[in-house]
């Protein structure tokens, strides 16, 4: 079988069966274009049926002498699974070269995570004086009290909040919806830039239900939100690298410090694995370290 025609059919299967967005999507599809070009480089050519698991880990290699860091190692690897997977379903293998394939260790990043007081200082250093000041605290409020990705932020609609329940429906990767519980200072700053603020917009045909708009009534976009939240950390002079996805990162670390059970915080984030969720552990072991070195008697 052609490289095209699989990789192809492979990217229809993820869109059809798996419902996966269309960046997904693309991501898959360049990374098996990698494995493509590293078969083409062999000097017997190899197919998609062709691939052992001897190959696979040639690629490997190959990829990592291209100084390709751990972690897109491991995604361009679960690519390749998906891949066999979605060809060993279809008849065109008999058997999955990929099965046996290890990952790379990946060193897991801790993210940067804000104080309860950095938050404040960021939120009040909003301009509530300017037209954009109402919808930004709301932006902030949201992030923080439920913890969302920037673009299910941007693509929030007001039919998905039920505000007098205190939860919103949120659709997130691979379009998969979920309810999110959101907290009391949120609703009362979404309140505040839908009911006095949002009102006043001239709003663009196919727009009306988005929640966040610019002054042109049109969606924001996500590079408006990190320039947004740049310049706030900028006012305050907080050192620390501050983006949306810092706000989840709180928004998560601060409910595992306060002992929210992991499983709750991985459906409210919508993390597929658990070990996703894991890496909001990490200040919550350091005061178990020391909450044992102090207090422990053998210590």
């Amino acid at each position: 079988m052609e490289w095209r025609s699989a990789i192809k059919g492979f990217q229809a299967y993820l869109k059809l069966e798996k419902s996966l967005a269309d960046n997904s999507i693309e991501s898959y599809g360049r990374d098996i274009e990698k494995l493509c070009q590293f078969s083409n480089f062999q000097i017997i050519k190899l197919k998609p049926e062709t691939i052992t698991l001897s190959n696979l880990r040639q690629f490997i290699g190959w990829i990592n002498e291209l100084g390709m860091i751990p972690s897109s190692q491991a995604r361009i690897l679960s690519g390749i699974k998906a891949f066999y997977k979605y060809l060993l379903m279809e008849d065109i293998i008999k058997a999955d070269p990929s099965e046996l394939l290890e990952s790379p260790k990946i060193q897991r990043k801790l993210p940067d995570t804000l104080s309860y007081q950095d938050i404040n200082k960021l939120i009040a250093a909003i301009d509530l004086s300017k037209p954009e000041g109402a919808r930004n605290k709301a932006i902030l409020e949201t992030l923080y009290g439920s913890g969302l990705r920037v673009s299910e932020l941007t693509e929030l609609k007001l039919s998905n909040l039920y505000l007098d329940i205190e939860f919103i429906k949120v659709t997130g990767k691979g379009n998969k919806e979920r309810l999110v519980p959101i907290g009391a200072e949120a609703i009362k700053a979404l309140k505040i830039w839908i009911e006095n603020v949002r009102v006043h917009v001239d709003i663009k045909k196919g727009e009306e239900d988005i929640v966040f708009l610019n002054r042109r009534g049109t969606r924001l976009s996500r590079v408006y939100i990190f320039l947004m939240i740049k310049e706030l950390v900028e006012i305050t002079g907080l050192k620390k690298t501050v983006s949306p996805h810092t706000f989840r990162h709180s928004f998560a670390t601060h409910l595992v410090e306060g002992g929210a059970d992991l499983r709750a915080v991985q459906e409210m984030l919508g993390h597929e694995s658990i070990t996703t969720t894991e890496i909001y552990t990490h200040l919550d072991r350091e005061y178990l370290k020391s909450t044992i070195s102090q207090f422990h008697p053998r210590h």
